[in-house]
């Protein structure tokens, strides 16, 4: 079980799959389309996401962060299961 929040189309829009997989497994896709809300009510919403609405449990979630150019050295762990708990990338 799980959410995966699908933010933004920097490949494209296009997701070549079924909602199955996910069904079956539980998890929940998420998304977020901020396209058309004003910029000062987007920078408003993050600014909460970032306070008051930051999850109590971030530190305990969160086992990892890493620099957004370090990503590709982590797809081989993701791959073999290796990864648990919570990636936050460093943007």
């Amino acid at each position: 079980m799980g959410n995966i929040a699908s933010i933004g189309l920097a490949g494209g829009h296009d997701l070549v799959t079924t909602v199955m997989p996910f069904i079956l497994r539980g998890v929940n896709l998420l998304e977020i389309n901020s396209t058309y809300c004003p910029a000062p009510l987007r920078e408003k919403v993050w600014s909460r996401l970032a306070s008051d609405l930051k999850p109590a449990a971030m530190e305990t979630i969160v086992n990892r962060e890493v620099a957004f150019d370090d990503i590709p050295d982590l797809f081989k762990d993701f791959i073999e299961g290796k990864i648990t708990g919570r990636t936050v990338v460093k943007i």
